[in-house]
């Protein structure tokens, strides 16, 4: 079976992983200098993780070991492994002897993964309003880079910085386990919703409107609208993402 990326042909890695795997994932495909010094198996993960995220590989197609290390120009062994901490994502089944099946998106992996989210960033809304000064100020940029990217007509680079902001609330909580499993919820989310945004640009006038309206409430003393904003914002990206489907 093809591995679904066109001989000569590297993956698109665009794709809003919010961090370094995006950059690893670039210089595998590009066989670019200091390939080598990275391990193996990151080398593996990072491309295909990449690949799946920006639907290379969609859900439904087989990936073989042997493709993937022809693709990435390693042995079996990392392979495996890099296979295996996929399969903990959530992005791939494995099946002995035969390979790993990209999971397709289900409309109930989007009730879990948003259920999820609200729960962490309703958490970490209310962890950090203590803070609120400082947080309004480190999300700005944030919004400034939405509306960059809103004018460029930039729907990935908007994302990523949709993304950033988000993080920075998680992070500014200071629980790495949950910043943790949010990066994670964040990534399955990718393979949802980027199409939809990028053949409707009004969804980015709304979030870039939504975003701000929650730097305004950390300006005011009501931590209930802040949280009530974040949660409206998480139901209506689940809204746009049940649009897609």
């Amino acid at each position: 079976m093809s591995s679904g990326v066109p001989e000569n042909e590297p993956a698109s890695v665009g794709s809003v992983l919010g961090d370094q795997t995006t950059e690893i994932a670039r210089i595998v495909a590009e066989s670019a200098p200091g390939v080598e010094r990275i391990p193996a198996a990151e080398r593996v993960y990072a491309y295909v993780k990449a690949a799946i995220l920006d639907r290379v590989y969609p859900g439904g197609e087989l990936l073989t070991e042997g493709e993937l290390a022809t693709a990435v120009g390693v042995s079996r062994t990392p392979v495996r492994e890099a296979l295996l901490r996929l399969e903990e994502s959530g992005l791939v089944k494995l099946y002995p002897k035969k390979g790993a099946l990209v999971l397709p998106v289900l409309p109930q992996e989007i009730n879990d993964v948003l259920e999820a989210r609200e729960l962490i960033e309703v958490h970490a809304a209310a962890k950090v309003w203590p803070r609120r000064k400082q947080l309004a100020e480190t999300l700005k940029p944030h919004v400034d880079e939405m509306r960059k990217h809103r004018r460029a007509g930039d729907a990935k680079s908007f994302l990523e910085a949709d993304r950033a902001f988000h993080e920075a609330i998680v992070g500014a909580a200071g629980n790495e386990i949950l910043a943790k499993l949010y990066n994670s919820l964040r990534d399955r989310q990718v393979r949802m919703g980027v199409p939809g945004i990028e053949v409707q640009p009004a969804r980015m006038d709304r979030s870039i409107a939504a975003h701000q309206e929650m730097i305004d409430a950390l300006g005011g003393n009501s931590s209930k609208r802040f949280r009530e904003l974040v949660v409206d914002h998480i139901h209506a990206a689940e809204t746009d993402l049940r649009g897609l489907r």
